[in-house]
């Protein structure tokens, strides 16, 4: 079927939207592929609905492909095995609660571990049948706090979710490694310029996972890489730094008026960042205060601060005031009894530290480990950066910013012991089910496209996924000549496999160029009378915006390797037709 956009749903617009701040979410919305409903909701076009489809498509035919059987389970589920596995109240206030009229609790699914596990543990009983890999495409919900950035952090959004069951580690490595191969071949076949990084799991659980990142210098995330191949994302990845020591021979009391930062304790001593020791102090669920340090340079990181202290949240001011701490000034030497002290093992090195007196205005310089004051316990707390050193190789890391389009986790027992989810093993007993599940962004890949294909005047989509690959133009609308030479073109194009569109409104040329490079197409092929009068008609590659005339005559012969190069799934079909 030819697209006639003439009678398309398409509403393009001139000018960007006042509340689009990334290319994705303004070009989507321009490009008439979406538009917004609400915060974080969005309604998909007709336009943007083929491009959906077709991302979709590629996601469930890798899925198909390893063996991975879909399904389709209910969007709103009951609160009952939320609770079984203990996420009803974890979960926190991104999910969406809501009654029935009977005062039934349910939520709105944002992911789906609890109810495929409440699914398999009645149907599969025995060792026999395992292992089973079961994925759906569906809408999912979460409340975002601040909903932004269009498709990036919507609070509905399009997700594709799989999950397997095993009954031996060693069979749920294998498929773990599969669903990788096929995220990576998804990655690919979606035109994304990626990295594989190590992340962490979140509320999902598990403690083996692997995000995929689409590079984008407007990512949500900041990444760090190697050129050894180590990847990582900031909040996960392990941190190796160097921490400066400033030696003194004995430890001293210095007045520091006014000095609250390590920026301006740093300036006041005329030392590097790296040579002071940051405190940030927090409690667990019941109460009990730990002060973290880490190397003046660098931030505590959140995740691995709760890894240490399950629960752990910063104190506020009024509570550091009531646990003897003085903000600003805090350090190891002289804490209030009870306070524990756990350190960054990047430390450990460093047998005097620069840090707070716990008096306003007074810092210790030259602190020695083990005699003025000691630490409890050492772990990995700061959030690694670009400049550190590679974990694997020791290199310097490199810096990037990425969109997360999915990711892949082993959960081992968390749902299936939880949720007394078991099966009959070979040697007679019952055991959980080891499990591991795979999520991929269907929406949200679809904007990371965007983020790296596009320029002032639009999106550029690749080939595959493509609203079309080509869109025929013709310049003077109702021309006895013009319009029927376009259709001709059209259909002999649609006979060679490619999918075309036509831009038959009643337009001016310019509107129609603007909106062919706004929407994107792949291929533009500009048919005017002039062009005609000499047998030729233009071509233009969207992705690098050359032009060339081409013979009418034997047009569709010119296209015909381009368009089996296109049907096979190819990026950049079109691009041979260009070179000299």
């Amino acid at each position: 079927m030819i697209l006639r956009m003439s009678k398309m749903y398409a509403p393009t617009l001139k000018e960007d939207p006042s509340d689009a701040e990334l290319a994705s979410h303004r070009l989507l919305l321009r490009a008439g592929m979406m538009r917004k409903n609400g915060a974080g909701l969005y309604t998909f076009l007709p336009l943007g609905m083929r491009v959906l489809n077709k991302v979709e498509a590629i996601v469930n035919g890798e899925m198909d492909a390893i063996g991975a059987q879909q399904i389709l389970m209910p969007f709103v589920q009951p609160a009952d095995l939320w609770r079984e596995s203990g996420r009803w109240d974890d979960y926190g206030p991104e999910l969406a609660r809501l009654n029935d009229r009977h005062g039934v609790e349910y939520c709105l699914g944002p992911t789906h571990e609890e109810l495929i596990t409440s699914l398999v543990r009645n149907e599969l009983r025995s060792y026999k049948e395992l292992p089973v890999s079961l994925y759906q495409t569906q809408v999912k919900f979460r409340d975002e706090i601040r909903p932004r950035f269009g498709l990036m952090r919507g609070r509905e959004f399009l997700m594709k979710d799989a999950y397997s069951f095993h009954a031996t580690q060693e069979s749920l490595q294998e498929t773990y490694d599969d669903m990788s191969g096929a995220y990576a071949r998804i990655c690919d076949r979606l035109g994304l310029v990626w990295r594989p990084v190590e992340a962490d799991s979140g509320q999902i659980g598990g403690k083996v996972t692997t995000e995929f990142m689409a590079l984008a210098e407007y990512g949500e995330a900041e990444i760090v890489y190697c050129e050894c191949g180590y990847a990582a994302d900031s909040e996960a990845g392990e941190c190796k730094c160097t921490a400066t020591m400033y030696e003194r021979e004995a430890m001293e009391k210095i007045s520091t008026p006014g000095i609250h930062t390590i920026e301006e304790l740093a300036g006041f001593l005329n030392i590097p960042e790296s040579s002071c020791m940051k405190a940030l102090s927090g409690k667990d669920p019941e109460g009990n205060i730990t002060v973290f340090f880490v190397p003046g340079d660098h931030e505590l990181n959140d995740i691995k601060a709760n890894r240490v202290v399950d629960g752990f949240e910063l104190l506020t001011d009024e509570e550091m005031i009531e646990a003897g701490l003085s903000k600003g000034s805090m350090g190891p030497v002289g804490l209030p009894e009870g306070v524990r002290v756990i350190a960054d093992w990047n430390l450990q090195g460093i047998s005097q530290w620069v840090v707070g007196a716990n008096e306003d205005g007074y810092h210790y310089a030259g602190a020695r480990l083990g005699e003025d004051f000691k630490v409890d316990g050492w772990a990995d707390l700061c959030q690694v950066k670009p400049g550190d050193a590679c974990p694997t190789c020791g290199k310097t890391l490199l810096g990037a910013r990425g969109i997360e389009v999915s990711q892949v986790f082993q959960l081992g027992t968390k749902y299936s012991e939880s949720m007394n989810a078991t099966f009959m093993d070979e040697d007679g007993t019952e055991k959980p089910f080891i499990m591991g599940c795979y999520g991929v962004g269907v929406s949200r890949s679809m904007a990371a496209i965007v983020e790296q294909r596009h320029d002032d005047a639009g999106i550029m989509w690749p080939a595959p996924v493509a609203p079309a690959h080509v869109c025929v133009v013709p310049l003077a609308h109702g021309d006895e000549l013009v319009e029927p030479a376009a259709r001709k073109i059209a259909e002999e194009l649609e006979a060679l496999g490619l999918e075309v569109a036509i831009d038959d409104r009643n337009e001016r040329a310019g509107v129609k160029f603007a909106d062919a490079d706004l929407i994107g197409w792949p291929l533009q092929i500009v048919v005017g009378k002039r062009g005609l009068a000499q047998g030729k008609v233009e071509l233009k590659l969207r992705r690098t915006g050359e032009k060339r005339d081409f013979d009418l005559e034997g047009l569709a012969d010119t296209l015909s390797s381009a368009a089996k190069n296109a049907i096979a799934g190819a990026i950049d079909p079109f691009d041979a037709l260009f070179e000299d």
